[in-house]
């Protein structure tokens, strides 16, 4: 297991704000312009594009302007590092540490 790993740090910093997780779940369904994306936010357009820039830069998500719109959409395969992570952390628990219900 690396214990350094600058692109698992990106993907975990940037999923500790619940604003760009809830972003993550809107993108999950579908590309979306960033107004479409900002619209059940409360906040100041120029706050949800540094949300947005701290998702381009781990990876998650990608986007594309034409024109005035510019469109995000999510790049599942970039969270593979952060879950085969946890997936190696995911180990048979001793029955002696199992809690009971």
């Amino acid at each position: 297991m690396d214990n350094y790993n600058p692109g698992l740090d990106l993907v975990f910093a940037a999923l500790t704000d619940g604003t760009r997780r809830e972003m993550l779940r809107r993108l999950a369904n579908g590309p979306a312009s960033v107004s479409e994306l900002a619209q059940p936010f409360r906040m100041a357009l120029p706050s949800l594009l540094k949300h947005l820039a701290v998702l381009e830069r781990a990876g998650v998500v990608a986007t594309r302007k034409r024109g005035r719109t510019r469109t995000c959409w999510l790049r599942p395969t970039a969270m593979l590092t952060a879950e085969n992570w946890l997936m190696e952390l995911r180990r048979p628990v001793p029955p002696a540490f199992e809690q009971s219900s």
